[in-house]
C-alpha cells in the first residue's frame, strides 16, 4: 500500500503526473484487513485515473495463485465502484485472466494490458472486448517475433505506449535503466513496423492514453 500512497504524493510534483493504485499480484499474499478499503479511498483522489496495475503473474510467482486470483476478482469489481479503468498485469496466466474478466465482466470504463505479452490472436480478443494493448519497450528486441506480429495486426488506435521503467530498457538502451524519455525508440519501432511516421504514432496514441483514462 506504500507504494500507492508515494505515487499520489508525486502526483503533487507537477500538474502532468497522474497515477493509479492498486495492488500488484506479487503482493497478493500479504494484504492485511483493510486493505480493499484504503484503496478504495486512495481510489477517489482527483489524480487517481486508474486501478492497477493489478492481475495475474504466473511467471515470478511471489504468490499464491490463489491469492492473486482473489485480490484480482475483487479489484475488477472495485473498477466498476469507483468509475475507473483497469490497468492489468499478466504474464504467463493469458487463460486465466481472460476467465475471470469473463465473469466478473468487462469494466463499465474498460482498461489496458499492461506490457502486453499475448499473440496476435489474444491481442484481437481483448481489443475485441473494448481494450488497449500497452507496448514496452521489448518491441524493439530483434527477437520479439510475436510482439512485432501483434504491432502489424492491432489497430494503432487501440494502442499505447510504455516504458515499463525502470524495467525493460528498448534498444539501444538494454542493459540501462529504464527512463521514461525511452519511449520515444517504442514509437519509432512501431512505426516502422506499421509503416507510419513517428508523429503519426506518437499523435495517435498518445490521443489512445487520453481516451483510455478518461
Amino acid at each position: 500500500l506504500l507504494g500507492n500512497i508515494k505515487a499520489i504524493e508525486f502526483t503533487r510534483t507537477d500538474e502532468r503526473l497522474f497515477a493509479i493504485v492498486g495492488i500488484h499480484p506479487h503482493d497478493a499474499d500479504a494484504m492485511d484487513d483493510g486493505w480493499s478499503n484504503r484503496i478504495e479511498e486512495m481510489a477517489g483522489d482527483e489524480k487517481v485515473v486508474g486501478i492497477g496495475e493489478i492481475g495475474l503473474d504466473y511467471h515470478h510467482m511471489h504468490s499464491s495463485k490463489e491469492a492473486q486470483r482473489a485480490r484480482f476478482r475483487e479489484l475488477l469489481s472495485l473498477c466498476d465502484r469507483v468509475g475507473k479503468p483497469v490497468v492489468i498485469h499478466d504474464r504467463d496466466a493469458h487463460e486465466d485472466v481472460w476467465s475471470i474478466i469473463e465473469e466478473a465482466g468487462v469494466p463499465k470504463a474498460g482498461g489496458i494490458f499492461h506490457c502486453f505479452s499475448g499473440d496476435a490472436i489474444f491481442a484481437e480478443r481483448v481489443v475485441r472486448a473494448g481494450f488497449y494493448i500497452s507496448i514496452p519497450g521489448v518491441v524493439t528486441f530483434k527477437n520479439a517475433r510475436i510482439l512485432h506480429e501483434v504491432v502489424a495486426a492491432a489497430p494503432l488506435e487501440r494502442m499505447v505506449l510504455e516504458t515499463d521503467c525502470p524495467y525493460l530498457s528498448p534498444e539501444p538502451h538494454r542493459g540501462e535503466r529504464n527512463e521514461p524519455a525511452f519511449v520515444s525508440k517504442v514509437a519509432e519501432r512501431v512505426a516502422e513496423i506499421k509503416g507510419l511516421s513517428v508523429e503519426d504514432v506518437a499523435r495517435v496514441t498518445s490521443l489512445a492514453a487520453r481516451r483510455a483514462f478518461s
